[in-house]
């Protein structure tokens, strides 16, 4: 059993046609490293020629997600991989070449050397344990000869020109922005500005991986990749969805739900994207996939038009149209505003503590403050004395008498002492000590979870802070109808009407939960009769 770097590096190392050049880096993995006995070396042979990739699944289990997370390598699942090359089979011509972006152990580069026999190979991975395992894949399998190994960022890239067109596939790894350095950050701006776009600091790696093939592809290529899909609808995520429209070629979307678990070591949601570079088709198929079972062909789809795409400011919604309402059911917003609490711009100063003692009780309101509080509430929220208390002030304070003022100042200071008054949200209020708590919303839900909202009746009148939303009526119900609205929601609302970000963590935004289907008050009336 492998069970460290070094062990897996040396097995690697052992599968390799002889006289076959190390790399500096693959060398020092080889340092002191244990040599595997035969019958091991022969039992990964074998099941490498029989279409496993022990070398990739021992990586996955000698690193831990977290220790891979720094690089985003996620290992790509079979079915995924044969799906995606088997879309590049149908595509005419074959190519000339294939590009595997963030290539790991290489189960795309694997795929496509079998799918291609002609084809040159190109696979970039920066991670030298994984490039070394990749090699010994090629060697094993018999395509080492017609396989060049970057070990290099897929950013700094270079390709000779060919005669002949480029595929470019791959798991382009997910690492969020705050760990990308402000080099890239203007590398990504300054490379998409040249080519007419507007980027965002905030793009993850498989954006600047998208806009390197942009800048590597010439007419004619095509590609697929397999990324999160959040940038289907985040802001950052433009920069990619006018690439597609505009040189880039989009041509199928195919999103997986987060319960297909498409990763084994991670629950999140992944989409396709298949491209065709300067030849956009007239419309862009886009498709939900619950299963993985369901994946193949990457043909079928909902033909969507350009003009609706461009004209949608976040994709998703196209994809997961809502379904047909059954019966008289409504749409939720028509008896609904949604609205996110409050942000309070510093919690650990403005929910109740020690430094809050003698401010009076009449601006001390007992809060939803997190998820928690509404997933154990169950139906209903019928009592708040366990909830925390949110300091709540008016921005007038002249109704005080003295001794409240007194105790008013002495938290006001302590507050200042610990920023309560710096940031964003303290400093755009008309008075930094007033947060501005919304009334109490008969109705609550949790917006932001792996799993579907939690719907509570707030029958304790709490008020809430960001971490929840409130359905606020649009005229009065009676209980009778907000009962039995929170018993339909409970019931019937599914992960697939929100959006799901990496990580699996699946999201609600207002307008989305105002698109639920309900049963209309009168419905709601005459099944309790």
């Amino acid at each position: 059993m492998i069970r460290t770097d070094r062990e897996l590096a040396a097995t690697a190392f052992a599968l390799l046609a002889p006289k076959t050049a190390l790399t500096a880096d693959e060398k020092m993995l080889l340092v002191d490293a244990p040599a595997p006995t035969e019958s091991e070396i022969e039992r990964v042979r074998a099941a490498i020629q029989r279409g496993d990739d022990p070398l990739g699944i021992a990586f996955c289990a000698v690193r831990s997600p977290e220790a891979r997370r720094d690089l985003g390598a996620t290992y790509t699942p079979k079915q995924i991989v044969d799906a995606m090359v088997g879309w590049a089979e149908n595509e005419k011509p074959a190519p000339s070449r294939v590009v595997d972006a963030g290539a790991g152990s290489g189960r795309f580069t694997v795929a496509a050397a079998q799918a291609f026999p002609n084809a040159s190979l190109i696979a970039v991975e920066i991670d030298p344990l994984a490039a070394l395992m990749l090699r010994a894949n090629a060697s094993v399998l018999g395509f080492a000869s017609r396989l060049t190994v970057k070990l290099v960022d897929y950013r700094k890239l270079s390709l000779p020109k060919i005669k002949g067109t480029t595929l470019f596939i791959g798991n382009p790894p997910y690492v969020r922005h705050h760990d990308i350095g402000k080099q890239w950050k203007s590398w990504l701006s300054e490379t998409a500005q040249r080519l007419g776009f507007k980027a965002s600091g905030l793009s993850g790696l498989h954006i600047h991986f998208f806009l390197k093939t942009r800048t590597l592809a010439r007419e004619g290529d095509y590609g697929a990749f397999i990324t999160a899909s959040e940038w289907l609808d985040v802001n950052y995520g433009s920069l990619l969805r006018q690439m597609l429209a505009d040189g880039l070629g989009g041509a199928a979307l195919h999103v997986l739900d987060p319960k297909s678990q498409p990763f084994s070591d991670a629950m999140a949601t992944g989409t396709i994207t298949c491209f065709r570079v300067g030849n956009r088709p007239d419309q862009l198929v886009m498709r939900s996939v619950e299963s993985l079972d369901e994946l193949a062909p990457l043909s079928d789809g909902r033909k969507v038009e350009w003009a609706e795409l461009e004209a949608a400011p976040k994709w998703s919604i196209l994809i997961r149209r809502s379904a047909t309402p059954i019966g008289d059911q409504i749409e939720l917003g028509e008896l609904f505003r949604v609205h996110r609490g409050q942000v309070s711009g510093k919690n650990s100063v403005w929910i109740e503590s020690a430094a809050a003692s003698g401010i009076p009780a009449r601006y001390l309101f007992p809060t939803i403050t997190r998820a928690r509080d509404l997933i154990d509430a169950g139906v209903a929220l019928d009592d708040a004395s366990r909830l925390k208390r949110v300091v709540d002030l008016p921005r007038d304070l002249s109704a005080l008498t003295t001794a409240e003022r007194r105790a008013v100042d002495r938290f006001l200071a302590w507050a200042k002492q610990n920023g309560g008054d710096q940031g964003w949200i303290a400093t755009h209020r008309r008075a930094w000590w007033s947060v501005g708590l919304r009334s109490p919303a008969p109705i609550l839900c949790t917006y932001m979870a792996r799993r579907v909202p939690a719907f509570v009746r707030n029958k304790a009148s709490a008020r809430h802070l960001n971490i929840a939303h409130g359905l606020y009526p649009v005229e009065p119900l009676s209980e009778l109808v907000l009962d039995g609205v929170i018993r339909h929601l409970r019931e019937n609302v599914s992960l697939s009407s929100g959006r799901t970000y990496a990580g699996g963590l699946v999201k609600f935004e207002p307008g989305e939960v105002e698109r639920l289907h309900i049963p209309s008050p009168a419905t709601i009336a005459a099944m309790h009769v």
